[in-house]
């Protein structure tokens, strides 16, 4: 007889036994001292940093998807680069106070967080989310995606490990293993579970927001780039190249089209070439809208992360060698134009704009078809071209003369380190920030009393009526040769209303 094993069954159970030890281990973590908590977090980050290439191998190995030697570029930003964003960040008992307003701030964790983590970072987000979680007395279970399970739960032991050896609750780092659609929907809705980080495909997102828990999502990132006449064009093109490259393109916020002015088309044309560009025939443009979406208004899942070696196979094109990105020259823009969609791989739409106003519309164009809210990216010397740029267009980050998938995330710039880049309301999240490890603090606030308030004397209009009332009938009762003080009647009658109230 052949036992049939319910998979879907045992992911729900292992994810249930998860939440049970990460919440039972949260209690404990309670109780730490800020030391103890930065003692952790240190022995964590380093022990994540120091096996940042093998990890970034096995990612690639897993998923098929981008570039070791960049995935170790992402592993080190998850955790150096963030370890020292907050080492310096109060997370413990009073961490403000205004003493002349007489208020102090105590911190306070969430509880459990439920971490989904995507196929194109599985490692450095699992890192990200890990030691945000831990800096803030938080416990943390991962839920990775179904393509990269094995990197993302080796990651996590490695922070595991590191942190039981520093001290941690055992139990407070949990990854499940089995993948589940299922499993990784009820772990949101888990009673248990008080905080959710979402990092993920719009379905995934809508999910967590749906769940009934706090929620921290992020939308697409349909970046343009807009090259201005002014710009140092040769820079400006480098830089772009370098960024949609990196990890093939896997980076959310990974310029998906370039906008240029016309009157620099010709140079920066020759820059894309000398820059290991290949910008496609109008027959190789139509071959390859096919490989980029098989299905109108979807992107073909198998281009993500690949390298234009392989895409150009696909669409049966041979590239020059070394071929770094594809270029496809685009006019039109909508859900049914492959090239004008988010492509996660080293694709371009290129559009040519005939001045500043125009290049916006494209800009904001790109942006409503998919990236509102996530980022935008501008190579230009006139600083008051990129301001007008951000204040106008509905992104939360605006990234100047750099990689601006790099930049994004804070690996050349002065933005937070993060591996979860808010959208703001433009893209239909709670925070346009990177989120950190301040976003997973409740702030308690204890406040003295500073000033006096003085109120109103209330009057009883109850009394006040029935006293006019007993009054005006005394009066009209009593003989009218008679001198008497209406003053003095109505003073004896409300004595009287007051000691009756009394008794």
């Amino acid at each position: 007889m052949v036992t049939v094993i319910d998979t879907d069954l045992l992911a729900l159970q292992e994810m249930r036994t998860a939440v049970k030890a990460a919440k039972e281990a949260q209690l404990a973590y309670m109780s730490f001292t800020q030391e103890q908590v930065d003692r952790i977090v240190k022995a964590v980050a380093d022990a994540a940093f120091k096996q940042s290439e093998r990890l970034g191998k096995m990612a690639v190995e897993e998923t098929g998807m981008g570039v070791a030697a960049h995935k170790k570029i992402k592993n080190e930003v998850g955790s150096r680069d963030v370890y020292e964003s907050i080492k310096d960040l109060k997370t413990v008992g009073v961490v403000g106070e205004d003493k002349e307003k007489k208020v102090i701030e105590i911190a306070a964790p969430f509880g459990v967080v439920a971490a989904i983590v995507p196929t194109t970072n599985p490692t450095s987000t699992a890192f990200f989310k890990t030691l945000i979680a831990l800096k803030t007395r938080n416990s943390i279970v991962v839920s990775p995606h179904p393509y990269a399970v094995q990197c993302t739960h080796e990651a996590l032991k490695v922070c595991d490990t590191a942190a039981v050896a520093a001290g941690a609750p055992k139990g407070l780092i949990q990854c499940l293993t089995m993948s589940s659609l299922e499993a990784t929907q009820e772990l949101m809705k888990h009673p248990d579970v008080n905080l959710i980080l979402a990092t993920g495909g719009g379905g995934l997102v809508k999910a967590a927001y749906s769940s009934g828990k706090p929620a921290y999502g992020v939308g697409p990132g349909n970046v343009p780039v807009y090259i201005e006449r002014s710009a140092k064009i040769e820079k400006a093109v480098e830089n772009i190249i370098n960024s949609k490259s990196f990890d093939h393109g896997t980076i959310c916020a990974t310029e998906q089209a370039i906008v240029v002015d016309r009157s620099i088309l010709e140079l920066v044309n020759r820059a894309l070439k000398k820059n290991g560009a290949y910008v496609l025939s109008d027959e190789e443009k139509r071959l390859m809208e096919k490989v980029i979406s098989p299905i109108p208004g979807k992107v073909n899942p198998n281009i993500v992360g690949k390298s234009p070696q392989v895409i150009a196979k696909f669409a049966g094109i041979t590239l020059p060698e070394g071929t770094r990105v594809i270029v496809g020259m685009e006019k039109n823009l909508g859900k049914d134009i492959p090239f004008s969609l988010e492509k996660l791989s080293p694709i371009f739409a290129m559009y040519v704009a005939a001045d500043v106003n125009h290049a916006k519309e494209l800009c904001l164009s790109l942006l409503n078809l998919g990236g509102r809210g996530h980022s935008l990216s501008i190579h230009t010397e006139t600083d008051m071209i990129a301001r007008e740029f951000a204040i106008d267009m509905p992104v939360s980050r605006i990234l100047v003369n750099t990689m601006s998938s790099v930049g994004a995330v804070g690996g050349t710039t002065g933005l937070l380190p993060s591996m979860t880049l808010g959208c703001g309301t433009f893209g239909g999240n709670i925070t346009s920030d990177n989120v950190t490890a301040k976003h997973l603090l409740n702030i308690k606030r204890m406040a003295y009393g500073i000033k006096e308030v003085e109120l109103p004397k209330q009057t009883n209009d109850l009394t006040e009526g029935v006293t006019n009332q007993v009054v005006s009938q005394v009066l009209n009762s009593m003989d009218t040769t008679q001198s008497v003080d209406p003053d003095m009647v109505k003073d004896l009658v409300s004595e009287i209303l007051k000691q009756l109230q009394n008794n």
